[in-house]
Formats: structure tokens, sequence, C-alpha cells
């Protein structure tokens, strides 16, 4: 069984995790077009931060930056390889969309690379859909921006 909890990112296996995504992302793109939070950005106030387990074995993750104006960027979502294909990425954005509307967030922003298909896939099953750069992007022709309103309270 998947369970989905508010975690802080520093923990061991949770940091393993991060370092699996960062390898990941670091065999696909140049650094120039690699946005993930750090750990320090993942601690920071505005970032809330979800870990994924299957008994106590860390198989996933993902958060949500919050912004003033009552929108928030997904950060980090990320699945183990080997657990992939489990509805575990599909989990996580779900219970982070769930988090993100209980505090009055209206709209959830993300980018991803244009070489990540699987999450591609996933986010516009889930309704996102894709629109320009936001924040402090620029255009990047390896990434790949969405949003995704989200019901009102």
């Amino acid at each position: 069984m998947i369970r989905i909890q508010k975690e802080t990112p520093d923990q061991p296996d949770v940091v393993e995790l991060l370092a699996q995504a960062d390898a990941r992302s670091a065999s696909l793109y140049p650094l120039e077009s690699r946005y993930g939070l750090d750990l320090a950005g993942l601690l920071s106030q505005n970032v809330r931060f979800y870990v994924a387990r299957i008994g106590d074995r860390a198989v996933g993750c993902g958060g949500y930056a919050v912004s003033t104006d009552r929108s928030a960027e997904l950060k980090r979502i990320f699945v183990l390889p080997e657990t992939r294909g489990k509805g575990i990425g599909k989990t996580i954005v779900t219970a982070l969309e769930q988090a993100a509307t209980v505090e009055q967030v209206c709209v959830l922003q993300l980018e991803t690379g244009v070489k990540s298909d699987e999450a591609i896939r996933l986010y516009r099953r889930l309704g996102y859909v894709e629109r320009g750069p936001f924040g402090f992007y620029g255009p990047d022709p390896l990434s790949v921006f969405m949003e995704k309103t989200l019901a009102a309270n």
C-alpha cells in the first residue's frame, strides 16, 4: 500500500531519491536546463514536501512552492524507476493538488523537460495544459511549461 505524507526532504532515504532524480536529469539535460530545487531550497518555508512510501521504503517524492499570488509550482516530482507503473506518480500529484487546494492555491504550475515523456503524459491525463514560461523561467527549448486550475474551496 502506498502512503503519502508531508515529510522533510533531508532524511537519508529521501536525499537518495533526490540524488537519483538529479542523476537522471543530468543524463538528459545540460546544467542550464535543470531547474530542480536543491535541498536548501526544498527546506525553505514556502515549499511543502511529501514522500511516498511502501512500507518504510521511500519510493517517490514531490512538493510545491507557494507564491504570494495564490499560485504554486510543483517541484521535484520523482518516482524510483523500479516502482514506476504502479500509480505512485499520480498519487503524489493528486496528494499535492489536494494539499494545495486546502491552502487555497488557485493554480498549480510546473516545468518539466521535453524528454520526460512519462511525466508529460501523466500531467496531461491529470488535466495540466501547456503554457508559456512563468515566474523566473525564460524560454527554453528543452522545457515544457504546464498549469492546472484547482477547484475553489
